[in-house]
């Protein structure tokens, strides 16, 4: 497929556009900053100008493409491209580049006939992430149908970006698929970062006690390129397991008391249900903390 990925030189869009690439894809990244890999084409668009992402996203990729018969179109749009967290920009500016951006892209994506939107959303949506103080969900494990209400302005803006995948849905008929992201780990951080996540799962209390490997992040979005006829869905994007070494219980047992439990779950089961991703795109992720680390609970 010709993809048009936006934010590809981001945290987890440079992991998954030469993914995307090496299955054989071609890609541009459409960003501010480039990737430069060899296997992706950079193109710098600002996706909250209307008239550059019209441009970008009718025009040519490489200059190869000038040798066909006519121009060609894109086959499928990743979008990836935001302020990706609080405390990067002022909270006006990060819902207004994030909410902006997401709507030129759909408008252009789909004026253009594009069938196939596959846009990031986020594990904030759920109002624990970025709380104020503690925040716990209303039941665990949290799936797509536990209510979004957060309150800072970067989930606010994933939020908003939802409500208006949906609205061009249900304008068009193309098929929109939103990514509730989990905290993206790139390989290396294991080894770097989880050592003290095993010692004290505390650590990880916002982000549910999950995480999702950027390289299982890339087989999400190609299941999502795969598996047409959805319409609009939304899905949550974890690996298996927790990022911590505390079991399920233990872990049920210290944070989440007098939280209802909505089903028996697995030892070491993420509280961040990927079951809808696993039922309807076939997502089966292959990573985990326990390939590199050692777990203290192992026998």
């Amino acid at each position: 497929m010709r993809i048009f990925f936006t934010g590809g030189s981001g945290k987890a869009g440079k992991h998954v556009a030469p993914f995307l690439a090496a299955q054989g894809h071609q890609i541009t990244n459409a960003d501010l900053v480039p990737l430069k890999h060899p296997g992706v084409d950079d193109l710098r668009v600002d996706l909250t100008d209307i008239g550059e992402t019209y441009s970008a996203l009718a025009g040519l990729a490489r200059f190869d493409e000038l040798e066909l018969a006519a121009k060609p179109a894109y086959d499928a749009v990743v979008h990836f491209a935001a302020v990706p967290a609080i405390l990067l920009s002022s909270d006006a500016q990060t819902y207004a580049t994030n909410v902006l951006s997401t709507y030129n892209v759909l408008e252009a994506a789909t004026r253009l006939g594009i069938r196939k939107v596959i846009f990031a959303s986020s594990e904030t949506t759920y109002g624990i992430c970025f709380a104020q103080g503690e925040r716990k969900p209303l039941y665990v494990p949290v799936d797509e149908e536990h209510p979004t209400v957060p309150e800072d302005s970067y989930a606010m803006s994933k939020v908003a970006n939802e409500v208006t995948a949906r609205s061009f849905q249900a304008r068009t008929g193309a098929d929109i698929y939103g990514l509730r992201i989990n905290n993206v780990i790139e390989p290396h951080e294991y080894a770097e970062m989880f050592p003290p996540f095993l010692d004290d799962p505390a650590l990880r209390r916002r982000n549910v006690f999950a995480y999702i490997d950027t390289r299982d992040l890339g087989q999400m979005v190609q299941r999502c390129l795969e598996v047409d006829g959805l319409g609009y869905e939304v899905f949550n994007v974890a690996n298996a397991d927790m990022s911590v070494a505390a079991t399920t219980d233990e872990v049920r047992e210290r944070f989440y008391d007098g939280v209802e439990l909505r089903r028996q779950m697995g030892r070491n089961e993420t509280f961040y249900s990927i079951d809808k991703a696993r039922d309807l795109l076939g997502y089966s992720p292959e990573h985990s903390w326990r390939d590199v680390l050692t777990d203290p609970h192992a026998s």
